[in-house]
């Protein structure tokens, strides 16, 4: 697929990455959105919790929504996106990663960029138990890291699933991993290990058995805590495996259902690899649009929706019109 040329335009103080990145993350508000939790149980016996917002006329169309690192369904990047669509008559289901709803997951384990067996569940249950007709899956960051290696794994996907969003997608973990460790970006990476850690601690008391203080002591980076935590709660040898294996990247050339993904230039937390132009070039699936400004999960414009929310709109209108 050629790759998209984007018409994204910022106001004038928002083509600074930092300054796009941050204002979205910290000074953005969406009001009036009602959601509505559901909980459902996991084959582990953990939970998720899902946050529903409603189109006023019955709708048999829902997006999905994934949020990224130490996020929650009520970030303003998660809540523009549910009212934008809610709007346009979709249903949006804003998925809570374990331990992100304000309650600690059961297990020792919680959720990392390539647990596609929870979004893989969270599928199953809209299509058995809420019947829509048309699926479509919205992920942010990490969230659309999970999204595109989903929709590229070697699965059979649903038939009722018709399209897929990344935004700002670290398909290089390791790519981005390191770009997040450099100076420019230290701040960033002190405030994402100061939640993880803060989160981690209620394990050390529950999970004596899985880590200890000592352990705890030994996480100075991010990648000291993908090393202690993430890789060993879920099946990885080590932080550089967990990254090998969860990496959306390498599952892009196998993506059979429309998707768009959108990462700005000027990201700080993206390496040359999280621009797969080879990729979309080779597989007429996957839309490549990378515009000049943007930040990381920024995209500002004025008004209540940002340019991404309406990027995604276009395009699940289009495939909607093209069926």
């Amino acid at each position: 697929m050629p790759i998209i040329e984007s018409t994204y335009k910022p106001l004038f103080w928002a083509k600074s990455g930092f300054v796009s990145t941050v204002f979205s993350g910290l000074g953005r508000r969406v009001k009036d959105v009602e959601q509505t939790r559901e909980r459902i149980i996991l084959p582990d016996t953990d939970f998720l919790d899902l946050d529903w917002s409603y189109s006023e006329t019955k709708s048999r169309k829902v997006i999905i929504l994934l949020h990224g690192l130490e996020g929650h369904a009520q970030r303003p990047y998660l809540t523009g996106a549910a009212k934008l669509f809610n709007q346009n008559e979709i249903d949006a289901c804003a998925v809570n990663f374990r331990g992100c709803s304000g309650e600690p997951n059961l297990l020792y384990r919680s959720y990392h960029s390539g647990a596609t067996e929870d979004l893989d569940n969270v599928v199953k249950h809209i299509v058995s138990l809420h019947k829509y007709d048309e699926i479509y899956i919205k992920g942010i960051s990490l969230g659309a890291n999970m999204a595109l290696k989903y929709a590229g794994e070697n699965r059979e996907l649903p038939k009722q699933l018709k399209a897929v969003i990344a935004i700002s997608s670290p398909c290089d973990l390791k790519g981005s991993c390191d770009e997040l460790l450099s100076l420019k970006n230290r701040a960033y990476a002190i405030r994402f290990l100061d939640h993880l850690k803060q989160k981690l601690k209620p394990k050390l008391r529950d999970f004596p058995k899985n880590i200890s203080v000592s352990d705890y002591k030994l996480i100075k980076t991010l990648i000291d805590f993908d090393h202690v935590y993430t890789s060993k709660a879920h099946g990885f040898k080590d932080a550089f495996d967990y990254y090998e294996k969860a990496s959306s990247l390498q599952f892009l050339p196998n993506i059979k259902v429309p998707s768009l993904l959108i990462n700005a230039l000027n990201d700080s937390f993206l390496s040359p690899e999280c621009y797969p132009v080879k990729e979309a070039k080779e597989n007429p699936n996957l839309h490549l649009e990378m515009p000049k400004y943007g930040g990381h999960v920024g995209f500002i414009q004025n008004g209540e929706f940002y340019y991404n929310e309406k990027r995604a709109l276009e395009f699940v209108e289009s495939i909607s019109y093209e069926k």
